[in-house]
């Protein structure tokens, strides 16, 4: 069977069956927010909101949307108007990959917060992703994900990273007549001496 994908398998999902993800790093400012209201009061929701759907606890969990979904939340004329359902496409993924599609859509539209970003980089080390995986999958280059653990301040976070030596030490030179305690006096220039 061919690829298809998510979005041509839109389906109404009732708001209360909504939930947003624990790891979302995009923030939205309030003239962006308001922005957002006014095209989806305007226009009406013209993209679906990406879930992963939890069979056990019967909810559609967030990967891409949380803002869209924050309007329906938060102005009650959007909920009215849209009967309390909200457009949804549905991806099948693990955790991890949940969390890498959420950045690459984010970071292709917009701006993260640095310190969720961080606690994000920190769970994927937890459940055994390589900086190699989370370069790969989240478009980060080594020195971003570098700072990223920093700011963490997490040692564990480094436990597979070598380090080499900064630096090496030089053999010491003693000036002659130091090892015996005697200096020589410095001599000044000739100058200085007349």
């Amino acid at each position: 069977m061919a690829y298809r994908s998510p979005v041509y398998d839109v389906v109404r999902v009732p708001f209360e069956k909504i939930e947003p993800n624990s790891y979302n790093p995009n923030a939205v400012a309030p003239p962006e927010m308001r922005l957002l209201y006014d095209s989806i009061k305007e226009d009406g929701y013209t993209m679906p909101i990406v879930c992963y759907y939890d069979k056990k606890r019967d909810v559609y969990i967030i990967v891409d949307g949380f803002h869209r979904y924050r309007v329906m939340r938060d102005y009650p004329d959007i909920y009215r108007r849209e009967e309390g359902m909200l457009p949804v496409t549905v991806i099948d993924k693990p955790l991890d990959q949940r969390m890498a599609s959420t950045i690459r859509h984010n970071r292709a539209r917009g701006s993260h917060d640095v310190e969720l970003m961080s606690n994000i980089v920190r769970e994927l080390h937890e459940i055994g992703r390589s900086d190699a995986w989370i370069s790969r999958h989240l478009g980060m280059d080594p020195d971003e994900i570098l700072r990223l653990k920093q700011i963490t301040g997490l040692t564990e976070l480094f436990r597979d990273t070598e380090f080499g030596r900064a630096w090496v030490p030089e053999e010491v030179c003693v000036p002659a007549g130091e090892e015996t305690g005697e200096r020589k006096e410095a001599e000044a220039p000739e100058e200085a001496r007349d």
